[in-house]
């Protein structure tokens, strides 16, 4: 082979490698480019099994209209922690509410069910995490949010917290609905003005 025919090889070679590279490149970017949101306004919060269910977003044909109801349903934990574990049993789907899982809950909310409230749009640390109404709350995905085929973490941002926090579902594939798996929005937070010495 002449000098000619190695330098033609050499450079078909790289141009094939820069292509391959250039492709990969574009495929993390659309990867990357995972920021959507979504938001869900209610203008009543669910009480019961029955009232959610009610709920147009009940069809749990999306991991963010799943989230969106987890947090709607937690904001009843301090009136009616009975319903609101049947409530959450719903969104879990096959599965249930473990005793793990109550008693997370329970160490998390009581005495601080503004945790919850937070997540909705107009709640501030200065008005004690008072949502405005119609109650509105938005849910959105990151480059991470989807690790595998059937689940999804997606996020709530707390207007005491200074990064999002996720919540983990899981799909069935046979019905297409996606079930909360895992609550992990419920960290503590800052303390509503009235309740801070310091404020």
């Amino acid at each position: 082979m002449g000098l000619f025919d190695q330098l033609k090889n050499a450079a078909v070679s790289s141009v094939k490698k820069e292509a391959v590279n250039a492709v990969s490149r574009a495929a993390k970017s659309v990867g990357n480019s995972k920021n959507r949101s979504e938001s869900f306004t209610f203008s009543t919060l669910p009480t019961d099994a029955a009232q959610l269910q009610a709920l147009p977003e009940a069809t749990l044909d999306s991991p963010f209209k799943t989230a969106a109801l987890t947090i709607a349903v937690l904001c009843h934990y301090e009136q009616d922690v009975q319903a609101t574990m049947e409530m959450l049993d719903f969104l879990k789907g096959p599965g249930e509410v473990s005793t793990y899982e109550k008693q997370f809950i329970r160490e998390r909310l009581e005495g601080k069910g503004y945790k919850v409230r937070s997540f909705f749009n107009g709640a501030t640390v200065a008005n004690g995490y008072t949502p405005e109404l119609p109650y509105t709350i938005s849910v959105s995905e990151n480059p991470y949010s989807y690790p595998d085929e059937n689940w999804a973490t997606l996020y709530v941002t707390s207007a005491g917290a200074d990064s999002p926090r996720g919540i983990k579902m899981r799909k069935k594939p046979s019905t297409g609905q996606w079930f909360l798996n895992e609550i992990q929005c419920l960290s503590d937070i800052r303390v509503p003005a009235e309740e801070d010495p310091w404020a």
